[in-house]
């Protein structure tokens, strides 16, 4: 059997936050799951880089990232702005790729995040859905001290290969960021509301919502408390475009 090149990776810089460039990135990060090989991944959308301009922490976390995916049509855009075609990589679909390839190879995957049963609820509904998944920990966002220091325990003693946290930005990266030395050789990736979607508390959007990149408009109907936060999309294509501008001509093609 003919081995597989690696692929590498192309860093672009948006606003002053890095996004990787690959034309596949879940064939990347798998080839580093195979090999053992620590890799903390960012799915990046526009909130986030608006964020990290504010979190100097934030912004550290990002630039030391072993894979920051462009999660988010605002990015997608930004980066054609500078004539970079790039697909966009959803969080969402990145991690449930992974625990399709984790069920086959039988690797030890664990769950941290979401209200109190809705990480219990994802883990069913994807073991219906893959029955060789192997999941060796389930946790919810809301434990307290105690229940952390056993999590944390179990991590050291498990080391799985792939651990999902959902607990939203920037509380998902920031203690990614503080654990990582438990399980140096695993996947870690920040997958936001996924357990959600999963578990069956949250719809995603329509298909058509997607391909129009309005995804972004329906989960605001859904959540209309999130109203503040989307405040950042409109600020960030301003800044993007204009950063664009300050830089030369447009390159969109």
């Amino acid at each position: 059997m003919l081995e597989r090149t690696p692929l590498t990776l192309r860093k672009f810089q948006i606003l002053g936050q890095p996004v990787h460039l690959s034309p596949d990135y879940v064939r990347w990060t798998i080839d580093r799951m195979e090999r053992g090989i620590g890799t903390r991944v960012v799915t990046m959308n526009a909130e986030i880089v608006m964020e990290a301009n504010k979190q100097p922490q934030l912004a550290e976390i990002l630039q030391k990232a072993d894979l920051v995916t462009p999660d988010g049509a605002g990015l997608v855009m930004a980066l054609k702005l500078h004539g970079v075609q790039q697909t966009r990589c959803a969080g969402i679909e990145f991690g449930e790729v992974l625990l399709e390839e984790a069920a086959k190879a039988n690797y030890p995957v664990f769950f941290y995040g979401g209200k109190p049963g809705v990480a219990d609820r994802a883990a069913e509904k994807m073991r219906d859905r893959l029955p060789n998944l192997n999941i060796v920990g389930i946790y919810d966002g809301y434990i307290d001290n105690q229940a952390q220091i056993a999590m944390t325990e179990q991590l050291s003693i498990d080391r799985p290969k792939i651990i999902l946290v959902a607990l939203g930005v920037p509380r998902q990266e920031l203690w990614i960021d503080r654990h990582f030395h438990l399980c140096p050789d695993a996947i870690w990736v920040g997958v936001g509301g996924s357990f959600d979607v999963w578990s069956g508390v949250k719809n995603r959007a329509p298909m058509i919502f997607r391909k129009l990149n309005l995804e972004w408009l329906y989960r605001f109907g859904q959540e209309p408390s999130r109203w503040r936060r989307m405040l950042a999309l409109p600020q960030f294509a301003l800044l993007a475009l204009g950063e664009r501008i300050r830089q030369g001509k447009l390159a969109v093609r």
